[in-house]
């Protein structure tokens, strides 16, 4: 499968009042590694025309980060796209290797000009590929 990987660092202000990364942070940090990979990927023309939204989030948190700490955070795309949708993956593994944080995010593209949901054409998925079950 084809990955994208990112390293995020915990700041001051990402900690909250049990002295660890806040949860939203932890969906601000998948949103992020998301769209740093649509744009990393994804060419001029499409990422022009279209723009991901989230439709659901299930995240499993396992353990946690503090100030100034950091994880490396790899996504992917399971599966090829089902309509407008794309289901993705993601890990954040701590200094250990351990994952600490993982999710699976529904994302749906949504055309800029007309602000409908738009089917994901072959042309947009391709660079993606190889998918999880594909080998």
């Amino acid at each position: 499968m084809r990955q994208f990987e990112q390293s995020f660092t915990a700041r001051a202000f990402d900690i909250d009042e049990l002295g660890h990364v806040n949860n939203a942070v932890w969906v601000r940090w998948v949103q992020d590694l998301a769209t740093a990979h649509w744009a990393a990927v994804a060419s001029p023309e499409h990422q022009a025309a279209y723009i991901w939204v989230v439709t659901r989030h299930e995240i499993d948190y396992r353990g946690n980060i503090g100030v100034g700490e950091s994880v490396e955070a790899v996504t992917w795309i399971p599966s090829g796209p089902t309509g407008a949708r794309f289901d993705r993956r993601a890990e954040f593994r701590g200094g250990n290797g351990k994952v600490l944080v993982s999710s699976n995010t529904t994302w749906a593209m949504i055309d800029r000009v007309t602000g409908r949901l738009a089917r994901v054409r072959e042309e947009v998925a391709a660079p993606f590929r190889p998918f999880g079950d594909e080998g």
